[in-house]
């Protein structure tokens, strides 16, 4: 089915002269609201023409990047060689590193949906985007850096392809080695993973992990709002309430530091104190 997207705006032929003065006086620009808006419309006709492709894959891989230039090239190869029917949708978060540039020369090849955002908005935001042109059975997530195995993607969405469960995490301390040599990050996750616990009533190790992988239909159907790492207590939690079925799954995890480009601060870990206590009872 054809879908026809239209875009109407208001006349500005008879808008008195005083309240055009009256805008420009306070400095009134709508041009970011108007980018933001031309970049929808551009992710709705991209999406329009994916719906429309024949035989869709098993699983969706939606990766979010923000200068990953180095990194990125080896994590969708890896991804690519996975013994599963599937598709790669990376949606670039205005990288300003050169990422950019590579990816608009992968621009048709298949199997891979790329999306180039102008302005960087956060790895939520690139999320809800990715997640608008998955049509796998199966949607996970992997990040542009190589801290995460794509290889372990198979072992992450086993549970649902088993019927086993409805979302599974990938868990970073589920195995017996410590895989993360800062203490502190340690002591930072088992914190929000106990609180995220004790709001949702799950029982996770590793509620802050990257590797999430969803029944489309759930992810699809959430209303996400999130657009930075706040993204990880809001899904848990919206999911948890709707009570659907989680199960984690041990995965390898290579630590990095902020000198080799991680991004997440204290900032977000009071952040996401705040998701855990709003979304876990209202949206």
């Amino acid at each position: 089915m054809n879908k026809i997207l239209t875009a109407t705006s208001a006349s500005t032929e008879n808008r008195p002269a005083a309240k055009e003065k009256d805008a420009r006086a306070r400095g009134f620009d709508n041009s970011e609201h108007c980018m933001h808006l031309l970049e929808e419309a551009q992710s709705l006709v991209q999406q329009s023409l994916t719906d429309d492709r024949p035989g869709a894959p098993e699983l969706s891989v939606v990766i979010p990047v923000f200068n990953e230039r180095e990194t990125l090239p080896q994590v969708i190869a890896a991804v690519q060689a996975l013994p599963i029917t599937k598709e790669i949708i990376v949606v670039d978060d205005g990288s300003s590193d050169g990422t950019a540039e590579w990816l608009a020369s992968q621009r048709g090849k298949s199997g891979l949906t790329i999306v180039l955002r102008r302005r960087n908005r956060g790895k939520g935001s690139a999320l809800r985007m990715g997640f608008r042109h998955c049509r796998g059975e199966i949607i996970a997530i992997q990040d542009a850096d190589l801290e995460y195995d794509p290889r372990d993607l198979m072992k992450v969405i086993r549970p649902i392809q088993d019927g086993l469960s409805d979302i599974a995490y990938g868990s970073r301390y589920l195995g017996n080695q410590v895989q993360d040599p800062s203490f502190l990050h340690r002591l930072g996750n088992r914190v929000l993973t106990g609180l995220s616990n004790v709001t949702t009533g799950l029982r996770l190790t590793d509620m802050e992990t990257c590797y999430k992988a969803f029944r489309r239909d759930l992810i699809q159907g959430l209303t996400l709002r999130q657009c930075r790492f706040g993204f990880e207590p809001e899904v848990t939690a919206k999911l948890a309430r709707s009570g659907q079925r989680f199960m984690e799954v041990p995965i390898e995890y290579q630590s990095r530091g902020y000198d080799e480009g991680k991004k997440i601060g204290w900032r977000d870990g009071v952040n996401a104190i705040y998701c855990m206590l709003r979304y876990s009872r209202w949206d």
